[in-house]
């Protein structure tokens, strides 16, 4: 596989829960490309489906039924059996989640931890998987690996438990990194030394990564294209200068009016998207943003109705496709 060519091809994908009320569609017809050495940022509100289409990737879903395509280095993964996708998990494809304390287990130590992870893809030794596990704090950053891999996730604190969980994921050197929510719940300054880690990691490695987040300034960051998702749907594609130099979708430009700004007067409050995310269970047969759509408000009847009634299909100029009847809106500041 050459760096032009996808790592991980996805394509109409979609997850689907089943539960009493009816079935809910988390994820409906997604598709994206990750290559080696990039970053695809996967951004948008809690709840629009970016975390349950990083597990569905990882094949993590039990009970939800998952349709569509995606394709790691050429293999299929959707129908795949559990012992094949094992072998791919922790050792081609590997995941930072959101939580590093509840992701770490409470009675071992962080070098059991990662050691343990190294034996099970390579069948090494005890001792091969206790080196390779200092070695992997050392990498990350962590000061005296060889007795900080001794202790146990609660001696260390919220920045160091992520660098173990992101020293855990890169022990066994996966092609494919999907961190999930690296960042949340550290300071500013943990925050930017966990991105600078994660770039010279993927520099160093070539690795492809995923970066699923809320926060637009991680994005703007680290990332190289960003899909917007909004109701299990995708919203806008595109590189990551183009998105914020032409932000054409109105949910993109609600989310980037939403930062505070320098320019700001300090009593200005911050502005926000009014009104509350789709119903996953009576979606909308339109486009799911348009009860909250300032473009559709302000539009003609015939135009707020074809927003309420006809879905949006993904399209627009190449590299830059928007769901959007009416994209690239100037009534809304960027």
């Amino acid at each position: 596989m050459t760096d032009t060519q996808p790592l991980l091809s996805v394509r109409d994908l979609t997850v689907t829960f089943p539960t009493k009320r009816g079935p809910v569609r988390a994820v409906d017809s997604l598709a994206f490309e990750v290559r080696p050495g990039r970053t695809l940022g996967i951004v948008g509100e809690s709840g629009s489906g970016k975390s349950v289409t990083s597990l569905a990737v990882m094949g993590l879903h039990s009970g939800a039924e998952v349709g569509g395509s995606i394709v790691f280095d050429g293999q299929e993964l959707v129908g795949l059996g559990e012992r094949a996708l094992n072998r791919l998990r922790g050792r081609r494809m590997a995941m930072i989640f959101q939580d590093p304390l509840s992701s770490l287990h409470p009675y071992y130590t962080v070098g059991e931890q990662i050691a343990e992870h190294h034996r099970v893809h390579f069948g090494s030794g005890r001792a091969v998987a206790r080196r390779r596990a200092v070695d992997a704090l050392a990498e990350v950053g962590i000061p005296e690996p060889e007795r900080r891999a001794g202790e146990y996730p609660h001696q260390f604190s919220g920045g160091m438990r992520q660098r173990v969980m992101i020293a855990m994921a890169l022990a066994c050197e996966p092609d494919l990194l999907i961190a999930d929510e690296p960042t949340t719940a550290l300071d500013v300054t943990v925050q930017a030394q966990i991105l600078e880690l994660i770039a010279r990691l993927q520099e160093e490695r070539g690795l492809a990564v995923i970066m699923i987040t809320h926060d637009l300034g991680v994005v703007a960051r680290v990332a190289h294209e960003v899909l917007v998702m909004y109701g299990g749907r995708a919203a806008e594609q595109a590189a990551v200068d183009d998105l914020f130099a032409r932000p054409s979708h109105p949910y993109t430009r609600g989310l980037l009016d939403s930062l505070p700004r320098l320019d700001d007067s300090d009593d200005e409050p911050l502005r926000a998207i009014p009104g509350s995310p789709p119903s996953l269970l009576t979606p909308s047969p339109g486009c799911a943003f348009a009860a909250r759509c300032a473009v559709a408000a302000a539009g003609s009847d015939e135009e707020r109705a074809r927003c309420e009634t006809e879905r949006p299909p993904l399209d627009g100029p190449a590299g830059h496709p928007v769901a959007c009847h009416f994209p690239a809106y100037e009534g809304i500041a960027s």
